[in-house]
């Protein structure tokens, strides 16, 4: 009988668990003997949670799914149903898990009361995010152009009230506005109009040259491109003759601002016939691109652009001062955001992400065979001897040290889940009375998942051929130079791709109160980005409070997260307090936000004489084991703070992957096989959608899957072969 081929995986994040998901498919089984190698005592990488006293979910920061997350919830989906086939049924259905969400409010902080909103109610895309994808349907930048040219059209609809003529019905495209002909006339319709046309005949001629754009030929001839340049010149300035609104519609300029510079960019930088798609214009920061293609000031200090950079935390060593986001993937991924999403702009998880996510694929993961070992932190991935690996040269894995952080009682399999409510979920710490010497480490305060806490009970190294065949190393970029130090040595690749795609650290902190955000006078979207430093994103939870273990339920929660600077000087190895001190200097920071800027929006959530009212937040209903009298449970006025949640997210593992400009050639794919026994997997690897997100990890753990399998087939991840 043929032995199973034997796959270390390191981590257990949303790539590496994507990649064993796929590994261990009905048609692969038997075929690998999978074991996943885990520090500490949960899965999850940047998206694990917890829950602590009172059943209170803790998560790392604000997890929201969008719903063009197309592998993602594919892969979710299916666990979902396999567990359901297989007649667990604690879980529920996939449509349980995640509930669609429309809106989004952006908050452009100024001074005083001068805070700027944008809200907005996405319509419903068609089916459900996962769905297979129309066989003709490309995610292509004639297909994006096409749908820019749309959304200015309807953005123009918006607009009745303050324009002198009335707005026609929208023109049905006809058979011939279609056909690629057609855009040349529909082009030059365009050109031929005065800037002092009126709004209907604009509105027609946008309609009939987004039609035409649906089948824009690539490559583009010369003069295809010069004419669409001049389109998008001629547009922008009917724009500026005819659509400088007042504040009403403020948001609307700047959205069609912003359309009329990615058109104009799109066609002026050659992208649609470059092969490299929209990574030709990697080495731009957004912003400066947006300018370098016309867009005004006013729109490159809107709302929406400083939403996609707090929402991807792309600050430089999380400095507020210093924005830096490549346009390539600032432009793919709110193309993909905005124009191909199912369902709902955003889906909401129905309890933490290590409930609704890693408790679901543990379970399903372990029906399969996988084999997990907790408490096993990487040390090092060794190589053979030998000099330099220089480009085209080929080497392998041959070992893994791992420090044993603890040892399980009597030898046996950790178990790390609890029931809460009767939902599988995740503990905010570990069962210590399954481990050796439990009580103990408890008394000592061992930080299982703190990267200075290098205490451990032994140590373990596996071999090439006697314990692994494969290794498929899925930790963060910020731990590759701890674990991989021999690489770092000898590949100048590796190295390179560790000094340029940058990490930052990440805050994050969560409040119990006993009334809903409504009473507080907050009136909009419970999504809202763009805000007051140093918290810029913050989201009413409200909808998980029946999750939680409360005997008298708060009102609501609400999560708040955002970059989080870096020191001056980075901490040692040996400072075992640095983890400590940045968590005190976010629960600071997380105070004063609360009886600060958050007055502009929860206005009753102030007394009369100014103050926040303390009072309001609730705490945890079972008090920790040992506490005093005077605990923070029992105290009032700013002190009662204590009772919440907050995190720094510092750890090397848990620093947020940026999209700096000119780091996406740096990056490495999980098919690259420079090491024959190695693929890699993470949200920093080169996997088609390189950003900090779910969906880009997820699609690297595909790519990982297929370097070592075949399969999924390279076709089916939807989007690998984006612009």
């Amino acid at each position: 009988m043929t032995q199973p081929i034997r796959i270390a995986v390191i981590g257990g994040g949303c790539a590496a668990m994507a990649a064993v998901f796929e590994l261990t498919r009905p048609e692969h089984r038997g075929r690998y003997q999978v074991t996943v190698y885990q520090e500490g005592w949960r899965l999850g990488g940047k998206g694990a949670s917890g829950r602590g006293r009172s059943g209170r979910i803790e998560e790392h920061g604000l997890h929201v799914w969008m719903g063009c997350y197309d592998n993602a919830f594919k892969t979710m989906r299916d666990c979902y149903d396999e567990l359901a086939v297989a007649g667990d049924l604690r879980y529920g259905a996939f449509q349980d898990a995640f509930s669609p969400d429309p809106n989004i409010g952006l908050f452009a902080a100024g001074e005083r009361e001068n805070w700027r909103r944008w809200a907005a109610r996405f319509p419903p895309g068609p089916g459900l995010p996962g769905d297979p994808r129309d066989p003709g349907e490309l995610l292509s930048l004639p297909y994006y152009i096409a749908r820019t040219v749309a959304l200015i059209r309807t953005l123009l609809l918006d607009c009745t009230s303050d324009l002198a003529d009335p707005w026609p019905a929208a023109p049905a495209p006809t058979a011939e506005a279609r056909d690629a002909d057609s855009i040349l006339g529909a082009a030059r319709r365009l050109l031929g109009l005065s800037s002092f046309a009126g709004a209907a005949v604009m509105v027609e001629a946008l309609g009939i040259l987004g039609a035409a754009l649906d089948s824009l030929p690539a490559p583009l001839d010369t003069a295809l491109s010069r004419l669409l340049e001049r389109v998008t010149a001629a547009l922008r300035d009917w724009l500026e003759a005819n659509l400088i609104l007042g504040d009403r519609y403020q948001h609307i300029w700047e959205m069609i601002d912003l359309g009329v510079a990615y058109l104009t960019g799109i066609v002026r930088f050659g992208l649609l016939n470059d092969k490299r798609g929209l990574d030709a214009i990697d080495d731009y920061d957004y912003r400066e691109w947006l300018r370098m293609n016309g867009a005004s000031e006013r729109a490159l200090q809107a709302p929406f652009v400083w939403g996609l950079y707090d929402l991807t935390f792309s600050f430089h060593d999380g400095d507020a001062n210093r924005p830096r986001m490549s346009a390539g993937q600032a432009l793919r991924w709110s193309l993909r955001m905005f124009f191909t999403y199912r369902g709902a702009i955003f889906w909401r998880m129905a309890a933490g992400m290590g409930d609704i996510v890693f408790a679901p694929l543990y379970d399903a993961l372990r029906r399969r065979g996988v084999r997990f070992e907790f408490f096993h932190r990487l040390t090092n991935v060794g190589l053979p001897d030998g000099g330099l690996i220089e480009p085209g040269m080929r080497s392998r894995v041959a070992s893994l040290t791992f420090d044993v952080q603890a040892e399980i009682q009597g030898g046996g399999e950790y178990r790390p889940l609890v029931d809460i409510k009767g939902r599988p979920c995740w503990p905010s710490e570990p069962d210590y009375a399954q481990l050796t010497d439990g009580a103990r480490l408890r008394n000592d305060g061992v930080e299982f998942e703190s990267h200075w806490d290098r205490r451990r009970a032994g140590t373990k190294t596996l071999t090439v051929s006697d314990d692994f065949d494969f290794v498929l190393l899925g930790v963060s970029i910020g731990a590759i130079p701890h674990v991989c130090s021999e690489i770092l040595t000898r590949d100048a690749r590796w190295r390179r791709m560790t000094e340029e795609v940058k990490t930052v650290p990440t805050q994050a902190f969560q409040v119990w109160m006993t009334e809903n955000l409504e009473q507080l006078g907050w009136q909009g979207p419970f999504i809202v980005s763009a805000f007051a430093k140093p918290f810029d994103t913050w989201c009413d939870m409200g909808h998980l409070i029946p999750e939680e273990a409360w005997r008298e339920p708060p009102g609501t929660v609400v999560y708040f997260c955002a970059a989080l600077p870096d020191p001056a000087t980075p901490p040692g190895d040996g400072d075992t307090l640095y983890p400590l001190r940045r968590a005190e200097e976010v629960r600071e920071a997380a105070a004063d936000f609360l009886a600060g800027p958050m007055r502009h929006v929860w206005p009753r959530a102030y007394s009369q004489t100014g103050e926040f009212r303390w009072d309001l937040l609730v705490p945890a209903e079972d008090a920790p084991r040992g506490a005093p009298e005077d605990a923070p449970e029992k105290t009032s006025g700013r002190a009662r703070f204590a009772s919440q949640y907050w995190r720094a997210n510092v750890n090397p593992s848990d620093r947020y992957v940026l999209h700096v400009p000119g780091s996406t050639k740096h990056r490495i794919s999980p098919l690259d096989m420079t090491y024959d026994n190695m693929t890699i997997a993470g949200d920093w690897t080169s996997c088609g959608q390189n950003a900090g997100c779910v969906e880009a990890a997820v699609m690297s753990g595909l790519l990982a899957a297929h370097a070592l399998c075949g399969t999924p087939a390279l076709g089916d991840i939807v989007g690998y072969d984006h612009p």
